[in-house]
Order: structure tokens, then sequence, then C-alpha cells
């Protein structure tokens, strides 16, 4: 009885049920990427609720950061172990849950450990949400589940910043948790009621210990290196070298075991179909190469061009905003049989063409200067993030999707980390350098003159000059930035080629 009611599969949705169902995993899925950013611009107002220092309070960022790496590749095995619909589950209310002992918290301890358990579950919830928008729809449909789980991906980040920053000023930081509960609610009750009965089979493996160790080790080191290279020089400081050592060997160790052991707590085997192992490479390199713009951006123009936080916000999410008006129409042709790796080809051309564009700006750049190559960027985001991801997962199994999706999540998780410290040290060191340089050839006296002439004392002439030599070498490293952004996005183009062409329609996963 029980093996025809497993053949039979599970029962279909209707439309209506399937639409609704979808939306709720794709805003689930947003609300966990939002709050990969939404406290960072909250970190100063934390700290001195807490009474710590703004070091310390970069710990509620860094914790959760940590966490969620762990978590997202053990998803293939933890979703084969329970089941998707039930992780899914269990890890919705623990985000709940935790999200609440955040906003309650009164101490940096209290908040810090809330936080890595808002990670874990967090980590977790990214991959499922994007494997059960995979299951709810038809072969022939699968590009719309690539539609949502791409957009959700791409605007999340972008408007963390703006909504943690709104909401810290306008209420309180508490209320950047709190807000998650309400969400969580609809969004447990909506899939136990919707999907409960779409429940995947399950099965008792035994558990990597080894493997699992390994991978604790090893991304624990390289996300706290990554976390806190910067401020203490990167390898200039033994912690670092130490860190990066552990990290290096112990990836080794741990790719070799899991490919060797029967029952891998992370199936790297997945990597054996070409287009999942070219296409995340892309996408990890064009992730991480958007993703430093919206790390470089808000920081230059709220510190030295003087913008508010949410002008400053609104330019950094243009080209989220742009993105979507385009979904809809990348989806279209990518149904159309267009062979995906020459649409990500183009588009990603297109986001180095606009790399380029902003490595051109000056100090004295007016709003829509720098808003409009940020607009025009989005227009070709939908034609790299659907194809890319329908490349990519297209080419995986229905069985292996769980752990496709949890490795591709984790890959493009450590993209932003390494492109986010990678790029705030290219442009302060690239800063100072300018800075050297433009003092060495400054002739201040006659700037000095005419100041003093018009009423400014020596000291405010001397801050004036300053202020100026900081604004010109601040942007000359914004510059820089966005001149290596636009080689690895002109490398991307290059290397998607060296994927196979998806067999069947864009997103439908490969059959054994």
């Amino acid at each position: 009885m029980a093996a025809t009611a497993q053949a039979a599969g599970p029962p279909e949705l209707s439309k209506r049920a399937r639409w609704f169902a979808a939306f709720i995993l794709a805003f689930s899925n947003f609300i966990v990427v939002l709050d990969m950013t939404v406290a960072n611009v909250s970190v100063p107002h934390i700290a001195g609720s807490l009474g710590v220092s703004l070091h310390q309070g970069t710990y509620v960022v860094t914790s959760y950061a940590v966490a969620e790496a762990l978590t997202v590749p053990l998803t293939g095995w933890l979703a084969g172990r329970f089941g998707t619909v039930r992780l899914y589950t269990i890890c919705m209310i623990g985000f709940g849950i935790f999200s609440l002992l955040c906003g309650m918290s009164q101490t940096l301890e209290m908040i810090v450990i809330c936080r890595i358990g808002q990670g874990l579950c967090g980590g977790l919830l990214m991959p499922l949400a994007q494997t059960l928008l995979f299951s709810i729809f038809p072969g022939e449909e699968r590009g719309k589940a690539i539609l949502l789980s791409a957009m959700t991906t791409l605007f999340g980040p972008a408007l963390g910043p703006n909504v943690g920053g709104l909401i810290s000023d306008t209420l309180s930081w508490h209320w950047i948790f709190f807000i998650n509960i309400p969400f969580v609610i609809i969004c447990v009750l909506s899939v136990l009621a919707l999907l409960g009965p779409r429940e995947t089979p399950t099965r008792k493996l035994p558990i990597d210990i080894v493997g699992l160790c390994m991978m604790v080790v090893w991304i624990g080191c390289l996300q706290f290196m990554l976390d806190i290279g910067r401020d203490r020089g990167w390898f200039s400081d033994p912690l670092i070298v130490v860190l990066a050592i552990i990290a290096a060997v112990g990836f080794v160790a741990f790719l070799i075991w899991e490919l060797t052991e029967e029952h891998p707590i992370v199936d790297l085997r997945v990597f054996r179909h070409g287009g999942f192992a070219f296409g995340v490479m892309a996408l990890s390199l064009c992730f991480g190469a958007y993703f430093a713009s919206i790390v470089v951006i808000p920081q230059w123009l709220q510190t030295y061009m003087g913008y508010p936080a949410m002008e400053a916000g609104f330019i950094t999410s243009c080209t989220a905003l742009a993105a979507l008006t385009t979904s809809q129409l990348a989806s279209k042709v990518l149904g159309k049989g267009v062979d995906p790796r020459l649409l990500v080809s183009i588009a990603v051309a297109w986001l180095g063409c606009m790399a380029l564009v902003r490595a051109n700006w000056t100090s004295n750049a007016d709003f829509w200067t720098l808003a409009a190559p940020q607009l025009i960027q989005g227009f070709g985001m939908s034609f790299f993030m659907l194809p890319l991801t329908a490349i990519s997962l297209g080419s995986v199994p229905q069985e292996d999707m769980a752990s496709a999706t949890g490795i591709q999540n984790f890959v493009r998780t450590l993209a932003i980390g390494i492109s986010t410290a990678v790029a705030l040290s290219i442009w302060g060191n690239t800063q100072q350098a300018a800075k050297n340089e433009i003092a060495s050839n400054l002739q201040p006296g006659e700037t000095m003159d005419t100041l003093t002439s018009n009423g400014f004392s020596t000291e405010q002439a001397t801050q004036v000059v300053n202020r100026l030599v900081d604004q010109e070498s601040v942007t000359i490293a914004v510059d820089y930035v966005f001149l290596l952004t636009a080689a690895i996005f002109f490398l991307c183009a290059l290397v998607i080629w060296f994927a196979p062409r998806p067999k069947g329609p864009a997103g439908i996963p490969a059959k054994k």
C-alpha cells in the first residue's frame, strides 16, 4: 500500500496553490538573504545600545556569516535524512525563535549566540526553499522557479542595508529581528498546509563525523580570517597566517575524505556534472564582483560624498530594481531555446562594460551620473542570473538537487565573504597609495594662500586641503576596484563557454 502511494508520487497542486506556495518559498528565501546584510548598517546602534565598541559590534555580523557558511553544504545530507519539507519547517521555526531572542538580547554574548543560531537555521533555508521551488513546478515551468529564486537572491542583499538603516533610525535596532516573526509564522503554516503531503523520501545514512569536523574547522578558520584579516593587516599578523594554513590544509583533507567516503556529509560528486561545475564557478565569480559594489558604493557615498543613507541605498539598489523589470523577458527568452551560454556571456560582458563606466567616476559626479550605470547594469542582471542558474542546476538529476543547491549557495556565500574582504582591502590599500602620491605631488602653497585670503585660518585651510586629498584618493580607489571587477566579469564571459549546453529545455533537471 505504501509502495503504491509512493509510486503514484505526491499529489499535484492546483495552479493557484502552486503559485501561492512558490511566493511563500521565494519570500522565505528573501528574508534569509536579507538578514545577511540587514544588520550591517545597524552595528553602530547595536554597539551603542549594548555598551560595547564598534569592533566588538561587528561580531553580530560575523557570527551569522560563519554559522551560515557552516550549514549550507550540509543541506543535501540533512534533507535526505529528515525530509525536505520537515527540515524546512524546523529551520524556519528555529530562525524565528532565534530572531526573537536576538531582538530581546541585552548583552553582546547573548546576541552573538543567538545570531549563530539564526545563521545555522538560515543557512539551510536558502537551498531548501530553492529545492522545494523546483519540486512544485513541472518540468516545462521550471524556468519560473529559477526566476523566483534568482530574483530573491539578487534583491535581498541590495535591500538589506536600506531596510536595516530605515528600521534602526525610525524604530530601534531590535525591530530588524522582531520584524521576521510574523513572516516566519505565515511561511511555516503555509508550507505545512500546502507541501506537507509532498514530503520527500528519507533514508537513514551514517553520520560522517570526520568529514563534518573537517568542514567545521576549515570553513570556520577561513570565514574568521576573512572577517578579521583587514583589521589585523592580513598576513603580517601571525594569527591570520595560522588561520590560513589550517584552512588550506583542512580544505585539502576535506576534499580527499569526502570524495572517497561512501556516505559523505557533503556530496562533492555532484561536480561530475560539467554544467554544474562551470556554472557554479561563473556564478561565484560574477556574484562576488557584483557584491563588491554593494559593499563599496554605500560606504563611499555616505562617508566621502556626503549622501544620506537613503539616497546612497537607492543608488546601490538601482541594479536590483532594474533587474525586476527585465526578469520576465529573460525568462521568456530562456524558454525559446536560445543557448543560455550565449545569454550569460552577453549579459556578463554588459556588466563588465558598466563596471568600466563606473571606473571613471569622479568626486564631483552628480546623482544621476552615479545612478545611471547602476540602473543600466540592472537590465542585464536577469539575463545573467536566470540562464546561469539554468545551466548549473539544469544538468543535475532531481535526486541530487538538494546537494546541488546547497553547494551552489555555499559557494556563492563563500564568494561574497571573499569578495567583501578583498574589495575592502584593495580599496583601503589603493586609497593610501593614491593619497601618498597626491601628497608627494601636491603644492598646497597657492591653495593655502587663497583660502587664508578668504578668511580661513591656517588650521581650517589645512583641514580643507586634507579633506580634498582624502576625497580624491578614495575616489581613485573606488575606480580601481571597479576596474578589477570589470576584468572579472569579462573573464566570466569566457569561462561559461566551458560548460556544456543543456540538452533539454532550460531549467529542467537532467535524467540519469
